[in-house]
């Protein structure tokens, strides 16, 4: 238990131990709708000065289509820029691009569902809206001009993918619980759609008792050459690529959906990381976030089973933060992470 397998590009895996991580808090549960309203939970264990950070401005963007907020470090700069995406339940979630900004990232968190005028379910996401966030990222003067880096997820990991494979500027990409296939939303780009991962409904599982859903069944065998134009093609991409998944993810099999991608990543000999945490469930949030193993999805309306075990999910996101901000600034920066920011 607690033990991390770690796959690197041209290497079989490794399994790591972890050692002198701080175990979870004890915390009073409650239910919140998808991660829509934040302020609630952050009230309750932190303060603002902790959710901005010391000197971070925070900026609201609305231009042309961009429904945003832009997250600024103390200081001239440069930084590395980032853009943070999360997933299918919809909002402008800011409280991991805020923290990460505190530790000197310019971090735009985009919204792309359920937000203001963007609807809770579009027929259709348009690839040129997330090209609109890069070019405006890109214009900001504190930004380091070596290129962007996207982070997403759960669907914002699959939408980070699309980003790195088909958008010119992004020079590394983080997925977590994320799929290397498009879903739920046909993604639509220059002269191409990809489709939506088939899945099928009537095969979610439902607690009698609770009436909590399990999802990990619903999507078609990603073995099936019948899901292939639902790829992502991320070896036509020469970015670099993170991939971070729980084994005990219950909303689906984003370690196998993970594997698919280093896979064939590493047939086309592409640089690549991919770590996945035994005991950790689907929403691997920054860490000394409490586990959220239960929560109503705010588009859905259902009461989704994300799963994840307190100890190995609390020790997996305080791993897997040290190794977002490490990979950044390893690709964006040509540099190692500061001490400072660690």
């Amino acid at each position: 238990m607690g033990l991390l397998w770690a796959l690197r590009s041209k290497t079989p895996y490794k399994r790591l131990a972890k050692r002198n991580v701080l175990t979870p808090f004890c915390v009073d549960l409650e239910v919140y709708e998808g991660h829509g309203d934040t302020s609630r939970l952050l009230g309750k264990c932190t303060n603002e000065r902790w959710f901005l950070g010391e000197g971070v401005k925070r900026i609201s963007v609305r231009e042309g289509r961009l429904r945003a907020t832009l997250f600024l470090p103390p200081g001239p700069g440069p930084f590395p820029g980032l853009i943070d995406l999360y997933g299918s339940g919809g909002g402008l979630i800011e409280y991991r691009a805020s923290l990460l900004a505190s530790r000197g990232f310019v971090t735009l968190a985009l919204a792309y569902m359920s937000f203001e005028d963007i609807p809770a379910m579009p027929k259709i996401l348009e690839l040129s809206y997330f090209e609109e966030a890069v070019n405006f990222l890109r214009k900001q003067q504190q930004v380091k001009d070596t290129g962007i880096g996207v982070l997403g997820l759960s669907k914002g990991g699959d939408l980070a993918l699309s980003m790195a494979t088909f958008l010119p500027g992004i020079k590394a990409a983080v997925s977590i619980s994320g799929s290397s296939f498009n879903s739920f939303i046909p993604l639509k780009g220059d002269g191409f759609t990809i489709p939506v991962h088939p899945y099928d409904l009537g095969r979610m599982k439902i607690s009698d008792e609770s009436g909590i859903v399990d999802f990990s069944d619903v999507l078609d065998d990603h073995m099936d050459p019948a899901t292939w134009d639902c790829r992502i093609p991320v070896e036509m991409s020469l970015a670099k690529f993170l991939f971070l998944s729980g084994l005990d993810d219950m909303n689906w099999k984003s370690d196998l959906y993970c594997q698919d991608a280093v896979q064939r990543l590493q047939q086309h000999n592409r640089e690549v990381e991919f770590y996945s945490y035994a005991g950790a469930g689907h929403l691997l949030e920054p860490p000394y976030l409490p586990l959220c193993k239960v929560s109503i999805h705010k588009v859905l309306g259902m009461l989704v089973h994300w799963g994840g075990q307190w100890r190995e999910h609390a020790k997996a996101q305080e791993d897997a933060w040290r190794r977002i901000q490490a990979f950044f600034w390893q690709h964006l920066m040509d540099s190692v992470i500061p001490k400072s920011k660690l």
